[in-house]
């Protein structure tokens, strides 16, 4: 049976939301929304993983849980999905750090 879910990406080839546009639609940039069967989404769901690179996506889909959804990311991003007594919150990692350029003395 289908069910809904959206995909939200950043900084993914073309490709990739080329493959994920021929499910979905993409409302607005690297935001796709589509109702799908739980057997296409985990295969869309692989080519993000396979393809990110250095980009980063979340997958949100219908699931039997107190939330009524899950959520699934990959690649690199500052909000991390985390399980607190059941419940998903995401937790915020610390920004990187950029060395600061020393000027030879």
């Amino acid at each position: 049976m289908p069910s809904m879910l959206v995909i939200a990406t950043t900084a993914v080839p073309d490709h990739l939301r080329g493959a994920l546009s021929r499910w979905t639609s993409e409302v607005v940039p690297g935001i796709f929304v589509g109702s799908v069967s739980a057997r296409v989404r985990d295969q869309l769901w692989q080519a993000v993983t396979e393809s990110v690179v250095n980009g980063a996506a979340v997958l949100v889909h219908p699931a039997p849980t107190e939330q009524g959804y899950a959520i699934r990311t990959a690649g690199t991003r500052r909000r991390v999905p985390a399980d607190f007594d059941g419940l998903t919150l995401i937790r915020m990692t610390a920004a990187p750090k950029v060395k600061e350029m020393q000027s030879p003395s």
